[in-house]
């Protein structure tokens, strides 16, 4: 079968002719039906900080995935061929799919255990199983179970992409009032549609709102400095993005405010099956871009030019 890896750093993905799977004991084989690119696979290639994380190469790339059980190993007696599931990314070692020793979904065919899997129900497409499976689970957790984010709590949300589109929309469901900071008009235009409050390009347009809460979906660095400038007395400001590995911030309303700054990556497996849960009432259901395995390079390329609205989700036959 033929997957596209990861070769390292400011390298171009390559399509390569891989061995097919096969599961041994506490796996199984899911063939991948969609998977998503997101925006860390563009700072995986770009960035040499994230080589630790790709201890050995090739590795076929693709965290976001979803598909049907084929092949079940020793020991997981309690799923069956032609289960269908998402795959929460991360194991319990802190490696992921498509990192460290796990193959991704950027080839048809994936090795899958206990850790990652979770049943998709039928009415939740594999697309957006996919898509809840790194950018909904990490902003599902992020907002929710590290934020706190409730019924009457005034949130911030900077970037409305795939990430952030999903996190707002939850708070927002939750009773949430939400603020919304995007610098792509086309997003920003998506404000009713995920329940905003209100929308502007940078998250200090609200600064007399008294938003406890703020999530940074984006991570550029200055997005940071800006959540810490404008939250409330004792409000949180939770980081996920990472477009940027740095951020230089004024310490002094993080001290006179009293303010926490909190670091929130992927999600659990109980995070995962709650936004099925959403996905299945019909209630949340963010824009997508559909591709082929093919076009997953010519995505990369787009996410990393800028302006992308919707998550790119690449469907297998």
């Amino acid at each position: 079968m033929k997957a596209w890896q990861f070769t390292g750093t400011n390298k171009p993905l390559e399509f390569n002719e891989v061995a097919e799977p096969h599961a041994g004991p506490g796996q199984v084989v899911v063939a991948v039906k969609a998977a998503g690119v997101c925006h860390s696979d563009v700072t995986a290639l770009d960035d040499p900080g994230w080589m630790p994380l790709f201890p050995v190469l090739p590795r076929t790339m693709g965290h976001e995935n979803a598909g049907v059980i084929t092949e079940v190993g020793p020991g997981m007696d309690h799923w069956k061929v032609g289960d269908r599931v998402g795959l929460s990314p991360v194991m319990s070692d802190g490696d992921a799919l498509g990192y460290g020793v796990w193959d991704g979904g950027f080839g048809p065919l994936l090795l899958a255990t206990d850790d990652n899997l979770v049943r998709l129900p039928d009415e939740v497409s594999f697309e957006l199983g996919a898509m809840a499976t790194d950018a909904g689970l990490t902003a599902y957790h992020a907002i929710m179970a590290v934020g706190g984010a409730k019924a009457g709590m005034k949130v911030g949300v900077i970037g409305l992409g795939g990430l952030g589109y999903i996190g707002a929309r939850v708070a927002a469901l939750s009773g949430a009032e939400v603020y919304g900071a995007e610098i792509n008009p086309e997003t920003r235009a998506l404000a009713d549609e995920i329940g905003l409050t209100a929308v502007a390009d940078s998250i200090e347009a609200f600064k007399d709102k008294n938003l406890e809460l703020i999530v940074d979906y984006a991570g550029f660095g200055t997005t940071t400095s800006a959540a810490i400038e404008t939250l409330t007395e004792f409000g949180t400001v939770v980081q996920v993005g990472m477009g940027r590995l740095e951020s230089t911030i004024n310490t002094y309303p993080l001290i006179i405010n009293q303010l926490s700054l909190k670091g929130s990556k992927s999600g659990t497996k109980q995070d995962l099956e709650a936004l099925y849960e959403l996905m299945k009432s019909g209630q949340l259901n963010p824009p997508m871009n559909i591709i082929t395995q093919a076009e997953i390079p010519e995505a990369i390329d787009k996410l990393r030019a800028g302006g992308v609205v919707g998550r790119f989700i690449a469907v297998y036959e």
